[in-house]
């Protein structure tokens, strides 16, 4: 497939199977990140795989920042968080966290690594594709809190720029249009 109909044929798929791809298609997937363009080549991601019960971290993640926000809940109000939480976790059977960590210096600026970390990730979800993948890139006000970057072991100035979830899909996406090319294009010859 043309790496055009690649691109035009990716979609966000947010319902996958159980079943976990080997090993050897998320190395490829994390290798098709690494080799993203950063500016003066920084390499400001890092990516952290989970599979299995290490999915339970970020539910638990996901349950605590919930808690945070409730006035003494309840004990049943505690454990609906946590299911809530591990529910979210478990939708697909590898998620990557996708991290910026970014690089000082007096040349460098933070907006740059971010965008190099989302370069990464549209790697990323192009190459699943191709290899028959489904993903979709998950974020949100949680994704941010700072429970989920102690959870995550990330430094005070990176952030977790959100979690690609990955797996075989269980659903047929929708057709996408996009709006006319002159509609979002301007021409500036002089």
């Amino acid at each position: 497939m043309s790496l055009m109909k690649i691109i035009q044929n990716r979609r966000s798929i947010g319902k996958v199977k159980e079943v976990v791809p080997n090993k050897e298609k998320i190395e490829q997937i994390l290798e098709a990140g690494r080799w993203a363009p950063s500016h003066y080549r920084t390499e400001p991601w890092k990516f952290i795989v989970l599979q299995g019960e290490a999915r339970i971290k970020l539910g638990e993640a996901y349950a605590e920042i919930n808690l945070e926000e409730m006035e003494q809940p309840t004990a049943e109000e505690k454990k609906q968080a946590y299911e809530k939480g591990v529910k979210k976790a478990k939708r697909a059977p590898v998620i990557i966290a996708l991290i910026v960590e970014p690089v000082s210096g007096e040349t460098i600026e933070w907006i740059e690594e971010v965008e190099a970390c989302a370069c990464a990730a549209q790697n990323m979800m192009l190459m699943a594709h191709e290899l028959g993948l489904g993903t979709i890139w998950r974020t949100g006000k949680p994704t941010y809190h700072r429970i989920m970057k102690e959870t995550f072991n990330v430094s005070n100035k990176g952030m977790v720029l959100g979690f690609l979830y990955i797996g075989y899909p269980d659903m047929q996406p929708k057709n996408v249009t996009r709006k006319p090319l002159e509609d979002k294009v301007e021409w500036w010859t002089e």
